[in-house]
């Protein structure tokens, strides 16, 4: 059985968000928090809620024990893109993206043997 938590439209380019959840994943829920909350990277503080969500959403949805959880898959989408400009010389712009990302985290239950 597996919980999922999603965090749409979330305000930060997809490759920054990237790096941080390479870091957890695979990780069971206790050290994938620690590592969230000593790096110092500007997405582990939206990723540590939407873990936290995803823990929340397997006790209460499905009963699972939250000792036993684990980051079984997390990835990141590209969201919309604001396009804004940026007034150059001789009246000319250029373009900025500002990139936005829909991040999904889904936690399993550990196999006990």
């Amino acid at each position: 059985m597996e919980a999922k938590a999603y965090l749409k439209y979330l305000r930060i380019s997809p490759r920054k968000v990237q790096v941080v959840l390479d870091l957890i994943r695979g990780k069971d829920t206790d050290t994938a928090m620690a590592i969230l909350k000593n790096t110092n990277r500007i997405a582990s503080e939206p990723l540590t809620k939407l873990l936290k969500s995803a823990v929340a959403n397997a006790e209460h949805n499905f009963g699972m024990d939250a000792s036993n959880l684990y980051v079984s898959e997390c990835f990141v989408c590209p969201g919309p893109i604001l396009k804004r400009i940026m007034p150059r010389a001789k009246g000319s712009a250029f373009r900025i993206n500002k990139r936005s990302s829909h991040v999904t985290m889904t936690v399993k239950e550990k196999e006990v043997r």
